[in-house]
Order: structure tokens, then C-alpha cells, then sequence
């Protein structure tokens, strides 16, 4: 189901009331731009599902042996810098910058960017605010993301001062220098 956007021109939320909306209404999966709007995603299927938890099980996997980082599932939403308040399906931060912020920071919204996301569009999804959510990642400072299409059997993948590279499934991904030794097999898509 296509995700329902309310342009609430009107309204501006601060940082500290949508916060409060979104523990006030935990059975929403929210989500705001960086022009306000707020964005109500639909739960996903079971396959979409599946195959989210394939995704975070193997980074996580991969951190556990490390130690380089923090894993994080689709339920945290990060506070970007340019505004957006964003919940990737899969997301890495580096332990250094981690640790650069407060508990507080840490048990709320993380006002961070992730250094790296992998978002998985699944069945009702529509492609291009996926993209234009995977470029507003990158304008914040992401190092690297996945955007993992199974319905065009691709993957777009994400670098800044790069062009999107697209490579097409299956494919065996790499961590590239910012996650050394992490490889991310998507045979089964």
C-alpha cells in the first residue's frame, strides 16, 4: 500500500512534538520530511518482512564480530540534519560517532545520520520516494546504502559525489571499506 503523506503546512512539528506524536500513537509507523510533511507507512507482508529481518540478522551478524558499530531495525527513526525524521529498514552507525552522542540522544530519536541504510521496497511500494528518500540520506551524510528492489530485480546503490550505481540480482554486495569483510548475499531475491 502506497505510504499516505499529510502536508501539514499549517503545522510545523518541532523536533520534541513529533517525538511525543509518535509515542503517543506507537501502532503508526511515521515518518517526516524535511518540508514537514508526515508520512504514515502501511505495515509489510510477510515476505517483505522476511526478508527485512534476513537483512538486519546479517549486518548485525557481521557488527557482532567487529564490534565497529551499532545495528539498527526499521522501528528507530533517526533525526537527519536536514530536518527529516527517517526509520530505514536496516541502518549502521559507526561507534565512534555513536558515541559522540548523549544517553538522551541515544534513547530518543538519534539526531544522526546513519553511515549506513539499506531500505528494501517491497510489493505496494512505489520506487521514486524511495529514491528521493535514499538522496535526502545522502545529503545528510550517508557513506553508502542499499536500495534493494525486488520487483525490478536490482539494487540501486548509494555513494556520495557518485552516481547511483544499479546492479542487478542476484548479487553479492560489498561492505566496501566502510564495513570491511561485510558481503550481503542476495541470492534469494
Amino acid at each position: 500500500m502506497t505510504p499516505l503523506i499529510l502536508s501539514l503546512d499549517t503545522v510545523n512539528f518541532s523536533d520534541e512534538q513529533f517525538y511525543r506524536l509518535c509515542r503517543a500513537n506507537p501502532e503508526w509507523k511515521l515518518e517526516r520530511t524535511p518540508t514537514g510533511e508526515l508520512v504514515i507507512m502501511s505495515p509489510v507482508g510477510g515476505v517483505s518482512g522476511n526478508r527485512e529481518a534476513d537483512l538486519i540478522t546479517d549486518l548485525n551478524l557481521w557488527n557482532r564480530k567487529t564490534g565497529r558499530g551499532k545495528v539498527f531495525s526499521s522501528s528507530t527513526i533517526f533525526r537527519l540534519p536536514n530536518g527529516g525524521s527517517r526509520s530505514p529498514d536496516a541502518a549502521w552507525v559507526s561507534l565512534d560517532r555513536w558515541e559522540t552522542l548523549t544517553t538522551e540522544q541515544q534513547e530518543e530519536f538519534p539526531p544522526i545520520c546513519p553511515d549506513f541504510i539499506i531500505e528494501l521496497r517491497s510489493r505496494t511500494d512505489p520506487l521514486e520516494p524511495l529514491q528521493k528518500k535514499m538522496q535526502e540520506y545522502l545529503n545528510s551524510g550517508l557513506q553508502l546504502g542499499w536500495l534493494v528492489n525486488p520487483q525490478q530485480e536490482q539494487v540501486e546503490i548509494y555513494r556520495p559525489d557518485r552516481p547511483v550505481e544499479i546492479v542487478q540480482l542476484p548479487a553479492r554486495l560489498s561492505g566496501e571499506s566502510l564495513l570491511p569483510g561485510f558481503e550481503l548475499d542476495l541470492a534469494q531475491f
